[in-house]
């Protein structure tokens, strides 16, 4: 059955549910986005680093994951994300960037 709560890309209301999901380097860049504004470019970097980590653009409304819902997923993926930390504080840099040139110059985040 399809869930209500399931959204077709990464929502940033969901930042906050993530904080515990990994360990102290994780936790200080959740606390440092959830509560900025959705439209905050570090909002948005962090959005777009977990809509390529969930492969969210894949995701059919009638897929096993979009039934669990956002919430599920995300924290599945970023509990099984073989990246360390610090890695994935790379990743989420990577996005900012491309966030930064969206938004400066119109050029559009590969996202796959």
């Amino acid at each position: 059955m399809y869930r209500p709560d399931a959204e077709m890309i990464f929502p940033a209301r969901l930042i906050g549910t993530l904080r515990h999901a990994r360990g102290e380097e994780w936790q200080v860049l959740v606390e440092r986005v959830m509560h900025l504004p959705e439209t905050d470019p570090d909002v948005l970097a962090f959005s777009l680093m977990m809509i390529r980590l969930n492969g969210c653009l894949k995701c059919l409304s009638d897929s096993f994951r979009a039934m669990r819902g956002c919430e599920s997923c995300a924290r599945q993926t970023i509990a099984r994300a073989a990246e360390s930390d610090a890695e994935l504080l790379l990743l989420w840099e990577a996005a900012r960037d491309d966030v930064t040139r969206w938004l400066e110059a119109g050029i559009s985040p590969v996202v796959e």
